[in-house]
């Protein structure tokens, strides 16, 4: 991969992957939703940011599948670094005094109960651990499966590599999150189970559309990248 090499769209499904991000994160600290029914006696119940936050793997995985994984490993780099950032704001803004009028028909106290999680130790370590470890998870199994198959079979590479990803995002993201007290662990299987298994369904129902975006980006690019001889150290530049 030359270092020089320019793209066309690159930089648009990176903002793209970083919005998702940092909305679906914001949503997660906002509420929590009960869609009213069980799977094997779970209530499918989950935090809000798991309606829109499987859109960010299938961004990882058209990244991957089409850049390689180590522009796809700069790209989650920088979603680290934005919500991070995000976190810090809301930090920043909670820990400020309010105006009087915003006091009184809203105030800290509200403030506090809906974003407030986006800057507890909880949801921030979670989220942060938990998409790290996914995102990587994700990009390694989906690189590596690509040389196996030889490029064939997309479905099976994308849906694969968020099974593996999406397991260790949401199971981490719970864990933390519960151990830090911002989820009572009543609810870890609901959420860690719905949380999963909601994932990875859109990710399953939207393959045509990966399908027509990868085969678009790889004829508009000039670019199917494999990673034959990929360093896949996380850290490395």
């Amino acid at each position: 991969m030359k270092a020089d090499r320019q793209y066309h769209y690159f930089d648009l499904i990176m903002a793209l992957f970083v919005a998702v991000l940092i909305i679906s994160n914001i949503a997660s600290s906002a509420k929590i939703v009960d869609l009213g029914f069980s799977v094997a006696g779970v209530p499918m119940a989950f935090d809000a940011g798991t309606i829109l936050f499987p859109l960010g793997y299938i961004f990882g995985d058209i990244l991957t599948e089409v850049y390689g994984f180590r522009r796809s490993r700069r790209v989650i780099w920088v979603g680290f670094f934005a919500l991070g950032l995000a976190a810090a704001t809301f930090w920043l803004i909670q820990r400020l005094p309010g105006e009087s009028a915003w006091q009184g028909y809203a105030g800290d106290t509200a403030y506090a109960a809906i974003l407030g999680g986006m800057s507890s130790g909880g949801i921030v370590f979670g989220s942060l651990a938990g998409y790290w470890s996914g995102e990587f998870s994700n990009s390694v199994v989906l690189a590596k499966m690509k040389v196996w198959t030889g490029g064939r079979w997309l479905w099976l590479r994308t849906i694969g590599s968020t099974l593996v990803g999406e397991l260790v995002d949401s199971a981490i993201f719970v864990l933390v999150a519960s151990l830090f007290g911002v989820f009572p662990w009543a609810l870890f299987l609901t959420l860690a189970l719905t949380n999963y298994l909601f994932k990875t369904a859109v990710e399953a129902l939207m393959t045509p559309l990966t399908y027509a975006v990868v085969r678009f980006l790889k004829r508009a690019e000039n670019e199917d990248f494999y990673d034959r001889a990929t360093d896949f150290n996380p850290f490395g530049l």
